[in-house]
């Protein structure tokens, strides 16, 4: 009896330890995933503006696809970047309806380094997590 559970035991490790790889080789897209999260229930799944929330607004979302298009065939990166972090409020917005998401981060960021982070370490977690958002949205360009 025991020679067969030390054999199913054997066996189970092994099936689970060829599987482990597969895993492994995943990637997650961070910038996507913020999406995802923060922006696509305005924004929609596709970047247009169409997001499931809007039905309760008197207004659309802004359409992120355009948004090169919509600057001289330039992508204004920086500009982006400081719209979701919160230093520039878009006129078209009217009062700020969309979260400042810099404000956001910030709150998250001592939990995600469960407290020991320095003021820099936390600034950098907010700054990549909306670099990724920013160079997701950047892939939506022409969509």
């Amino acid at each position: 009896m025991t020679r067969i559970f030390v054999g199913v035991a054997v066996l189970t490790f092994c099936v689970i330890v060829s599987k482990a790889p597969c895993y492994a080789q995943q990637s997650i897209d961070i910038g996507k995933h913020e999406y995802t999260v923060a922006c696509a229930v305005c924004h929609g799944d596709d970047g247009k503006g169409n997001g499931s929330l809007m039905k309760y607004y008197n207004r659309r979302a802004a359409d992120l696809t355009a948004i090169q298009k919509n600057n001289s065939g330039v992508f204004p990166f920086d500009r982006v970047f400081q719209i979701i972090d919160g230093r520039e409020a878009v006129a078209a917005h009217g009062s700020r309806d969309m979260p400042v998401w810099g404000e956001a981060y910030s709150g998250q960021a001592a939990g995600y380094t469960f407290g020991f982070g320095t003021p820099k370490d936390l600034e950098s977690f907010v700054r990549g997590r909306i670099l990724a958002l920013v160079g997701y949205i950047y892939t939506l360009q022409g969509k």
